[in-house]
Parts: C-alpha cells; sequence; structure tokens
C-alpha cells in the first residue's frame, strides 16, 4: 500500500487547500474561517454529517462505508489553529494577517484530513464508520479537551482515534510512532517572592528578592537531578523573572516568576508539583522572605496504547517502508492526549523534511508529504475496518 494513486491526482487542490490556511492564519478557537471552509468542503465531498461548533469552533464529518452495521467508529484528527508569529519563510502565500503564521504545520495537518475525507466518501471502502475531526486551539487553548467535554466521543460513538503530526528532522515519506508516553505532560507555575526593597547601598536593611530568586532558580534544577529517579525524564525551566523595580539603586520589594514543568509519568507529574512547592516555599523562608506559589495543570501525557500503536505502524509501513516504531519521546506536549485518555489510539510523526523546526518564523510545511500523511489517515480506516468481500 504506497501512497494511493488518488493522492497524487489530488495534490494540487490538497495543495492549494493548505496555501489557502496558510495565507489566512487564524488563532485558538477564533477559527472560523478556516472551520467554515473545512465544512463547506466535507459537505461538497458528500459527508453523511457535517457537524459545526463542536468544542465551540470544531468541525465533524462523518462517512460511513459500504456498511456501518459490522464494522466500527474511527476517529481520524487535525488541528486547524496557527501561532501568533511574524512569518519569515519569503513564499509566494506567506501569511497576509501581520503577527499570525502557521509555524506549525496544522495547515497541512487540515489539508491532508481533507484530502482523505475525499478519497474516503468517494471510495467508501470499508465496513463502518470514519469520523473526521478537525480541531481548534490545539496550541495552548486546549482545543481537544473542549470537544471531549461537548461530548465528541459518545456522540459520534468513536471507539478508537488516531492523530498525526508533521516532524521537521524526518525525512518526507518516513514515519515515526512509540508505545507508551510519546509527548510529556506540560504544566505551569507562578512565583512570586516578597522581601523588602530598600536603596541598594544598604543590603543589610533589605530583604534581597533578587537573591532569594536566584537561589530558587538554581535549587529547583535540583529537582530533576536529585530528587527524581533518573530514568525518569522531568524538566523544570523558570523561563520569566520581573521586578518591581528599573533602577540600578534599588533593591526590588517584588519578584515574580514564570516556568513550566514536563513529565512524562503522571505519578512524577504530582510529586514534582510537591516537590517545587516545598522547595520554593522553603528556600524563601530559609532567606527571610516568603513565596506564593501556584501551579497549573496543562495538558496531559500523550499516551499511545500499544495495541493501536502496532496497527498505526502497520499502515505506515505499508505506506513508506520506513517507520521508526521506537522513536524517542518528545517534551513538547499535544492536547491529542486528552483524546487518548477517552479512546484507545495512537498519535504518529511524519517527516517534513530539512526544514526549520517547528515554531520557527521560518518554518513551513512540506507539500511533498501530502500524498504520505493522507495516505495513512485513509489506510487507517481501510486497514481497521476492511471491506467485506
Amino acid at each position: 500500500m504506497p501512497p494511493k494513486n488518488r493522492f497524487a491526482e489530488l495534490l494540487p487542490e490538497i495543495i492549494a487547500w493548505r496555501r489557502d490556511f496558510h495565507e489566512n492564519p487564524e488563532l485558538l478557537f477564533d477559527v472560523h474561517r478556516t472551520a467554515a471552509r473545512v465544512a463547506e468542503l466535507l459537505q461538497g465531498f458528500g459527508c453523511d454529517e457535517v457537524v459545526t461548533g463542536i468544542g465551540r469552533s470544531g468541525v465533524v464529518g462523518v462517512i460511513r462505508g459500504r456498511t456501518d452495521a459490522t464494522g466500527g467508529v474511527i476517529g481520524l484528527r487535525a488541528d486547524m489553529d496557527a501561532l501568533p508569529i511574524t512569518e519569515q519563510t519569503g513564499v509566494a502565500y506567506a501569511s497576509k494577517t501581520p503577527g499570525k503564521m502557521h509555524a506549525c504545520g496544522h495547515d497541512g495537518h487540515t489539508a491532508m484530513l481533507l484530502g482523505a475525507a475525499r478519497y474516503l466518501a468517494e471510495t467508501r471502502n470499508f465496513d463502518g464508520t470514519a469520523v473526521v475531526i478537525f480541531q481548534p486551539a490545539e496550541e495552548g487553548g486546549g482545543g481537544g479537551r473542549e470537544m471531549c467535554e461537548d461530548g465528541l466521543m459518545a456522540r459520534f460513538g468513536i471507539q478508537e482515534v488516531y492523530g498525526m503530526h508533521n516532524m521537521p528532522g524526518i525525512p518526507v515519506g518516513q514515519f515515526a510512532i512509540r508505545p507508551g508516553a510519546i509527548m510529556a505532560a506540560a504544566d505551569q507555575f507562578d512565583i512570586t517572592v516578597t522581601g523588602k526593597g530598600g536603596h541598594a547601598a544598604k543590603p543589610h536593611e533589605c530583604i534581597d528578592t533578587t537573591v532569594v530568586a536566584a537561589h530558587i532558580i538554581v535549587a529547583a534544577q535540583t529537582i530533576a537531578s536529585r530528587r527524581i529517579d533518573p530514568l525518569k525524564q522531568v524538566v523544570v525551566s523558570i523561563c520569566t523573572v520581573q521586578t518591581d523595580s528599573t533602577a540600578h539603586n534599588v533593591i526590588p520589594q517584588v519578584v515574580k516568576m514564570k516556568g513550566t514543568v514536563r513529565t512524562m509519568d503522571p505519578a512524577v507529574q504530582t510529586e514534582v508539583e510537591q516537590r517545587l512547592k516545598e522547595l520554593v516555599e522553603g528556600t524563601a523562608l530559609a532567606l527571610g522572605a516568603r513565596a506564593q506559589f501556584s501551579y497549573q495543570r496543562g495538558y496531559p501525557v500523550t499516551a499511545n496504547a500499544v495495541e493501536n500503536t502496532g496497527y498505526a505502524a502497520a499502515v505506515a509501513q505499508a505506506i513508506s517502508g520506513q517507520v521508526d516504531t521506537d522513536t524517542a519521546p518528545l517534551m513538547g506536549a499535544e492536547d491529542f492526549s486528552f483524546m487518548l485518555n477517552e479512546r484507545p489510539g495512537a498519535y504518529i510523526f511524519l517527516g517534513n523534511g530539512d526544514t526549520a523546526m517547528l515554531h520557527h518564523p521560518a518554518y513551513n510545511f512540506d507539500d511533498s508529504a501530502i500524498p504520505f500523511g493522507a495516505s495513512w489517515y485513509a489506510g487507517m480506516i481501510e486497514a481497521r475496518m476492511p471491506a467485506a468481500g
């Protein structure tokens, strides 16, 4: 099952959809133009149902096979939103909206799933039901969670769910996947340190919050190196530090810090939260200051079910013959995790070649990957719900 010939025929049209989305990027849940275009195309393909407004602005298309009584119901997901980045690709179809661009390839994901939906609606070469899911707000908005809370899985009877993401650094036409945790949970925290401000020439009359903050920043790195099993993946990063002083000679009264925690194991996630809280509050107290600590859970671990990973890898192998089935997990996060928490399934990476990395202003989705990705989406339906006879 190499890339399907139909996708070679459809490639110019799919590229046109992709580049239209690229020129008109939208953020988070405000993907109304994109969602309207997706719904219009799905209706034109002859989908049996097209539903909008799932998870605020998500779109769902339903395609029934030759029979839908004997087969299952498989969900395929693509994300639609862009990023608040100023584009630096120089391509003719660059973003027409200043400060917004498709720097993560969601335009390509959406176009590939649309191509697969068209093919599936034309051929119906399966017994069961394909549910194509176009999700808003993957980039920090939790659109996957919103769609699930809106009843996505139960409403459409989804039994398994599969997703894909392009990946720079992997050659075009190759795939990568692993069973179990493939992407990290992403949490964030805020720290406010309050001491006693004053004149920099009289530090003994102050409680220097910059020194306290520095101790916290250094000590936080001991969580990964000294408090958690070294065989477990943990990242603790304090990314912003802001004081209430802008002068050269004023010791600030307050320092605020923000950061992120990345983990691959829910038990480790809980332990890191507790250790960080103890460390922040204890360090501040030891140095005569006070610290307020707040911690917000974000996207959970993206965990592939073992059996479903095998299904996904087999389809990828049939398409390209080149699949890394033990790819290293990534400490980035993905809100497809919410869908995998509700239904068994798998998430796979598709090569985007030697391009700028995701979230870089020079990144661009490689259109030559489209036949491989669209074939994998369609292949998951035909392989998991083969037509009788």
